[in-house]
C-alpha cells in the first residue's frame, strides 16, 4: 500500500500507449521536483550549510546524473561503445567564460579517470559556487550543439529540460561545503532511493508551512538580488560618465598644449622682429659713423687748403656765399633726418608698447594657465631675456642720442672754420672743386639715403599693420582659451566630486556588505543554539513532568494574566490551556493546533510549544 501511494504521489505511472521516453521524461521531471524540493527544505531545517554526506544532497545528485545521461548518444572508440556526460558539461566553458575556473580544477584533480568521475565533480563544483542554474540555462540554449551528444527526444533538448533548470535556481540558498577530493567519484553508484520521499497527512502539512517559508526566503532573495542589479547598473553608469569626462578632458589638454605650442611660436616670432630692429638700429648707426668720415676728410681737405687764396678773395666770397646756401640746404636735409630719426624713435616706442602689452598678456596667461607650472618658468625667463634685450636698446638709443649731439657740436666748429676761412682767404680754385665734386656726391648719397629710408618707413609701416593684427588675433585666442580654462576647471571639479561619490558609494557598498555578511552568521549561529537550547529544555521539562507523575494542569483561580503577553483576563479576553504543558494562556497566544502522543486529533498548544514541536519533529526526521 506504502508503495501504490508513493507511486501515486510522485505520478509515475507506465501507460503502454504512451511513447517510453515521454514517461522517462516525465519521471524524471517529477523526481527532480521532489529532490530539490526535500534538499530545500531539509536544508532549512538543518542550517543551510550541507555536507558531502548529506543523504538528501547525495540523491539531488544521483537524480541530477540521471537527467543529463537521458538520451545521451553511445559514442564508439576503439576500447568499446560508451556513453559520457563529462562531453556536454565540457561545452559550458566555451559558452560561459566564468566555467573555466570550474573546469580547470575538474582537470586539475588527482583522483578521476573517468569522464563520469569529472562530470560529478563539475557538478559539485557548480552547486558549491551557486552557478549551477546559470550554467545549465546557457548549455540548453544551444541545442544546436546538444543534438551531437543527446537524441532528440532527451530530457535537455525538451521542455522538461527548462522546467529543472528553473527549478534549480532554489538552490541558491543553500551554501554547500563540498570536499570533491577524497571522494572516490568514479567508482559510485548512482541508484534513486524512493523512501526518502514517501510522506504521511503529517508531512503533507509540515510541508505547507515550509512551503512557505522556501517562498518568504526566496522573495527575500530577489529582492535582494533586484537591489544589487540597481546599485550594479547605477555604479556602470557612474562609470561610463567618469570615462566619458576623463576623454573629454584628454581633448581639452591636447587643445591646451596645442595653444601652448602657438605662444612659444608667437614669442620666438617676436624675438625675431626685435632681432631686425636691432640690426635696423645698427645699420643707422654705421651710416652715422660714415658721415662723421666724411666731415672730418672735408676739414683736413679745408686745412691743405688754406694757401695761395689771397688773389681769389672775390671769387671765392661769391662762391662762399653758394656754399652757405648749399649748407642751408644740407641743414634742412640734416633736419628732414632728425624728423625721420624722431618717427624712427616712435616707431621704437610702439613697438615698445606693442612689447608692454604682449608682456601684459603674458602675465594674464602666468595667472591663469597655474597648472602648467615648467612652461611658465620658462616664459619667464624668456621675459627677463626680454626685459634685457630692451634695457640694451634703450642704452643704444642714449649712445645715439649722444652722437647726434656730437654731431651739431662739430657743426658749429665747422661754422666757426668757416668764418676763419673768410678771413684767411687762402683757398684755390682746385680746392673750390675739389669740395663741389665732394659735395655733389655727398648729396647724391644723401638722395640714396632718404629713398632707402622711405622704402624702410614703407616696410615699418607694413609691418606695424601685421603686428596689429597679429595682437587682435593673439587677444582672440586668448580670450579663447581663457573660456577653455575655465571650462576644463568646472569639468574637473565636476570629476573630483564624482569619483568622490564613487568611492564614498563603494566604501558604503562593502562597509553594508560586511555588516550583513556578519550579522548572517550571528543571526545563524543563533538560530542553531537557541534551536538546541529549547530542545534541551523541552527534554529536562518533559523529564521533570516523568519525574513528577505526569502533567501539571494549572486552576484557572491561579491564573490572572496570559503567561506570554502578560494582559490581564476578562470577558472578552478568556483563558485557555495548552494541552501539553497545561499553562493558561489567550486566544491569540494560544490558537495553534498539533498532534500530541497523549491525542492523535490536533489539539490546542501555545505558541513556544508549537515551535519547540515542530523543531523537533524537524530534527527527527532528519
Amino acid at each position: 500500500y506504502d508503495i501504490i501511494r508513493s507511486l501515486h504521489r510522485c505520478r509515475i505511472i507506465h501507460h503502454s500507449y504512451q511513447d517510453p521516453m515521454a514517461v522517462e521524461r516525465a519521471n524524471l521531471l517529477n523526481m527532480a521536483k521532489l529532490s530539490i524540493k526535500g534538499l530545500i527544505e531539509s536544508a532549512l531545517s538543518f542550517g543551510r550549510t550541507l555536507d558531502s554526506d548529506y543523504p538528501p544532497l547525495q540523491q539531488f545528485f544521483v537524480v541530477m546524473e540521471h537527467c543529463l545521461k537521458h538520451g545521451l548518444k553511445v559514442k564508439k572508440s576503439f576500447l568499446g561503445y560508451n556513453k559520457s556526460l563529462w562531453g556536454p558539461l565540457e561545452l559550458v566553458e566555451k559558452l560561459c567564460p566564468e566555467a573555466g575556473e570550474i573546469a580547470a580544477s575538474v582537470r586539475d584533480l588527482p583522483g578521476l579517470k573517468t569522464p563520469l568521475g569529472r562530470a560529478r565533480a563539475w557538478l559539485r563544483l557548480a552547486l558549491m559556487q551557486k552557478r549551477l542554474a546559470d550554467y545549465l540555462r546557457c548549455l540548453i540554449t544551444r541545442k544546436d550543439l546538444l543534438s551531437e551528444f543527446y537524441e532528440s527526444s532527451a530530457v535537455m533538448l525538451e521542455e522538461e529540460g527548462a522546467v529543472i533548470v528553473g527549478l534549480l535556481v532554489g538552490l541558491n540558498v543553500i551554501d554547500a561545503n563540498l570536499c570533491v577530493k577524497g571522494e572516490d567519484l568514479d567508482t559510485q553508484v548512482g541508484v534513486i532511493d524512493f523512501s526518502m520521499y514517501l510522506k504521511n497527512d503529517i508531512d503533507d502539512y509540515r510541508s505547507e508551512e515550509r512551503n512557505g517559508q522556501i517562498a518568504a526566503i526566496l522573495d527575500q532573495k530577489n529582492y535582494v538580488e533586484e537591489l544589487n542589479r540597481q546599485l550594479n547598473s547605477s555604479v556602470q553608469g557612474l562609470q561610463g560618465r567618469v570615462d566619458s569626462l576623463e576623454k573629454s578632458n584628454s581633448k581639452l589638454i591636447e587643445e591646451l598644449a596645442i595653444a601652448k605650442n602657438n605662444i612659444i611660436k608667437l614669442q620666438e616670432e617676436n624675438h625675431q622682429l626685435r632681432s631686425e630692429n636691432s640690426v635696423i638700429v645698427m645699420k643707422a648707426q654705421q651710416r652715422l659713423e660714415a658721415t662723421q668720415g666724411d666731415v672730418d676728410v672735408e676739414l683736413n681737405t679745408y686745412k691743405q687748403s688754406r694757401q695761395g687764396l689771397d688773389e681769389m678773395y672775390n671769387e671765392a666770397r661769391r662762391q662762399l656765399r653758394e656754399e652757405c646756401q648749399l649748407r642751408q640746404d644740407v641743414e634742412n636735409e640734416l633736419v628732414v633726418q632728425v624728423s625721420m630719426k624722431q618717427e624712427m624713435e616712435m616707431a621704437m616706442k610702439l613697438l615698445e608698447k606693442d612689447i608692454h602689452e604682449k608682456q601684459d598678456t603674458l602675465i594674464g596667461l602666468r595667472h591663469q594657465l597655474d597648472e602648467v607650472k615648467a612652461i611658465n618658468v620658462e616664459m619667464y625667463q624668456k621675459m627677463q631675456s626680454s626685459d634685457d634685450s630692451l634695457k640694451q636698446k634703450n642704452e643704444m638709443i642714449a649712445r645715439l642720442e649722444e652722437k647726434t649731439n656730437q654731431i651739431t657740436a662739430t657743426m658749429k666748429q665747422l661754422e666757426q672754420r668757416l668764418q676763419e676761412a673768410e678771413k684767411d682767404r687762402s683757398q684755390a680754385e682746385d680746392g673750390m672743386r675739389k669740395f663741389k665734386q665732394h659735395f655733389a656726391s655727398k648729396v647724391d648719397g644723401v638722395l640714396k639715403q632718404i629713398t632707402q629710408r622711405e622704402k624702410q618707413m614703407l616696410q615699418i609701416e607694413t609691418d606695424l599693420k601685421i603686428e596689429r593684427e597679429w595682437r587682435q588675433t593673439l587677444q582672440n585666442d586668448l580670450e579663447k582659451e581663457q573660456k577653455t580654462v575655465l571650462q576644463l576647471r568646472t569639468e574637473a571639479q565636476q570629476i573630483i566630486g564624482l569619483k568622490k561619490e564613487f568611492h564614498r558609494l563603494q566604501d558604503e557598498n562593502r562597509q553594508l556588505k560586511g555588516v550583513c555578511e556578519e550579522q548572517e552568521k550571528a543571526l545563524e549561529e543563533l538560530g542553531y543554539k537557541l534551536s538546541e537550547s529549547k530542545l534541551k529544555i523541552e527534554d529536562i521539562k518533559e523529564a521533570n513532568k516523568a519525574l513528577q507523575g505526569g502533567q501539571v494542569w494549572l486552576k484557572d483561580k491561579d491564573a490572572t494574566h496570559c503567561k506570554l503577553c502578560d494582559k490581564e483576563f476578562s470577558i472578552s479576553r478568556r483563558k485557555h490551556h495548552c494541552r501539553n504543558c497545561g499553562e493558561i494562556f489567550c486566544n491569540a497566544c494560544s490558537d495553534n493546533e498539533l498532534p500530541l502522543p497523549a491525542s492523535p486529533k490536533p489539539v490546542r498548544v501555545c505558541d513556544t510549544c508549537h515551535a519547540l514541536l515542530l523543531q523537533r519533529c524537524s530534527s527527527t526526521a532528519t
